[in-house]
């Protein structure tokens, strides 16, 4: 059965409670889910006939909503609350009762409020014309911690549903899959247009990256930077609070200065290069645990480590938000830079039933070759998804390594079984945890397999041989979306005269030809040939070639 679960949207009179909730119940209709709502007003009229407004009546009220709320929660069903229930301690207590409470506050100013207000209630009330007028000559006590604030003075109905249907999919409670936060069009406009009225925030290309892959889907179910409760339960759980797996904190970190400043504002233009690429909605502006997410995400605080030296060099705070992209990402290679939603077209269109995506931020070697077909054996297609955004300054510059692709797919692929597209991640080097944030990802991109190897991410030895494959025992595999397929390190044996692996080949250790990246970057700084078993020859020119330019 389907988790049920409460939506209470409070706010004053005419925030546009009721009209949210017809809008939800809509969109939540339309994913199979039976909707009640409970309507302020609706219920004055039956539930609570009889009752006033005095603070015990108007408490009485909101006791009675919450019961019945609750009560279809927990039959399965969705309950929303569209009631002012103005006061924070019968909220808090309705919470404490009822299963999985979302609460949603309607914020909207009052002159707002006062001027689409059609029958002046709020004029007479300013004037003292109207006792007891909630938000005015009543008390109205704004929540402190509610799950969503949206801003119905400045968002579309359609926007701040869109915004409480994306955290109730993070909160875990309804799963929509895929979808773009990319704004295009008349949207676009306005919102560029916007985006220079805007404090501005300026990303560096790690930042810009993340909120590139907010916009189109390709972090799902995060539509933007964490707030402190997905943090803190990544870090320690490598979940998100809604319990989906999720082992990488994607935070937009702040140096002290900078928290101060945004600390009071609801809404900023993020820059990369001077030119605006997104708007981010801040919910929140918290301090993070650089120490504690260290360990638990690189499993080392050594600053030798690139994750951690990149981690304690930022700052140690960070806002959370959802975020609406203002541009794709752009890498540099056109043609390449597909969305997830792209890639799910083309699979589609090409009629394949199961892909395996396969990760890389080196050039293709003979090894990957040798993985990718054993699983182009028994699966329709391959998504070669190489990781093009910031990397060590001593890895492969990616136009090299897609250069290195290009030539080896050309030559040695069925063009049909094979696409090839950027991911525009930055890499962590976080090992294991790596393992299953890059899972995720190309399960976003419509992979139904991933090939991952003994030492995925890994960076020096910091991680224990074959920890990538371990980690996912953490998880069910219907939880990933995505079947793994745990590869031995594989290697060419002169004695086999082939690729083989340590499941396969009986041959020692002195029979394998095996090159690790820094020997291979040695080999091309001196100008000698790389040995054939490594690389097709079409690679090794394309690496000896860049070598020398550089050199």
């Amino acid at each position: 059965m389907a988790k049920g679960f409460v939506i209470w949207l409070t706010g004053l009179s005419g925030a546009g409670k009721s009209t949210i909730a017809g809008r939800l119940v809509q969109e939540l209709g339309v994913l199979g889910r039976h909707v009640e709502v409970l309507d302020g007003d609706e219920v004055r009229t039956h539930l609570s006939k009889g009752l006033g407004f005095s603070k015990e009546d108007r408490d009485t009220n909101i006791r009675r909503i919450g019961f019945v709320a609750g009560l279809v929660a927990r039959s399965g069903g969705i309950a929303i609350t569209a009631a002012i229930s103005p006061y924070r301690e019968i909220r808090d207590e309705v919470r404490a009762r009822t299963p999985n409470f979302v609460e949603v506050y309607v914020r909207c100013s009052i002159e707002e409020l006062t001027r689409r207000d059609v029958k002046g209630l709020y004029a007479k009330a300013l004037a003292g014309e109207i006792a007891h007028f909630t938000g005015i000559s009543d008390p109205y006590e704004e929540p402190l911690n509610p799950e969503i604030v949206v801003d119905s003075g400045r968002e579309t109905v359609e926007e701040s549903t869109e915004r409480i249907l994306d955290r109730l999919e993070v909160l875990g409670y309804i799963a929509r899959g895929v979808r773009e936060h990319l704004a295009t069009g008349a949207e676009l406009d306005r919102l560029l247009d916007e985006a220079r009225t805007l404090p501005s925030l300026d990303l560096d290309p790690r930042q810009a990256a993340d909120a590139g892959m907010l916009g189109i889907g390709a972090l799902a179910p995060l539509h933007g930077f964490m707030g402190p409760a997905d943090y803190a339960t990544v870090i320690e759980s490598g979940r998100l609070v809604g319990g989906q797996p999720f082992t990488i904190p994607v935070v937009l970190r702040l140096k002290d200065e900078g928290a101060e400043r945004l600390r009071h504002m609801s809404r900023v233009a993020l820059r990369a290069d001077g030119a605006p690429v997104a708007i981010l909605d801040i919910t929140d502006v918290y301090r993070t645990d650089p120490a504690s997410e260290a360990w638990n995400v690189y499993g080392t605080d050594d600053s030798a480590h690139p994750g951690v030296q990149l981690l304690k060099s930022s700052g140690d705070w960070a806002i959370g938000g959802p975020v609406t992209a203002l541009a794709r990402p752009s890498t540099g290679f056109p043609g390449y830079d597909l969305t997830p939603l792209e890639v799910r077209s083309l699979i589609a269109e090409r009629g394949w039933q199961t892909t395996v995506g396969f990760q890389t931020r080196n050039p293709v070697h003979r090894a990957h070759e040798y993985l990718q077909k054993v699983a182009l054996e028994n699966l329709d297609g391959l998504l070669l998804h190489p990781l093009v955004g910031e990397t060590k300054s001593d890895d492969i510059p990616a136009d090299v390594r897609m250069a290195c692709y290009e030539a080896l797919l050309d030559g040695y692929y069925p063009k049909q079984r094979v696409l090839l597209a950027t991911n525009p991640a930055w890499m962590r080097y976080a090992g294991p945890k790596e393992a299953v944030f890059h899972a995720l990802i190309r399960r976003n991109y419509g992979c139904t397999h991933f090939i991952v190897g003994r030492d995925h991410a890994g960076v020096g030895s910091y991680y224990d041989t074959y920890a990538a494959h371990r980690i996912f025992e953490q998880y069910q595999p219907d939880e990933l979306g995505i079947e793994i397929l745990r590869f031995e390190h594989a290697f060419y044996c002169r004695a086999c005269g082939g690729m083989a692996s340590t499941r396969t080949c009986p041959h020692p250790t002195a029979d394998h030809a095996v090159l690790s990246g820094t020997r291979v970057r040695e080999l091309l700084t001196l100008g000698q040939p790389l040995p054939a078993e490594f690389s097709r020859p079409e690679v090794a020119a394309l690496l000896r070639d860049a070598t020398e330019k550089v050199a």
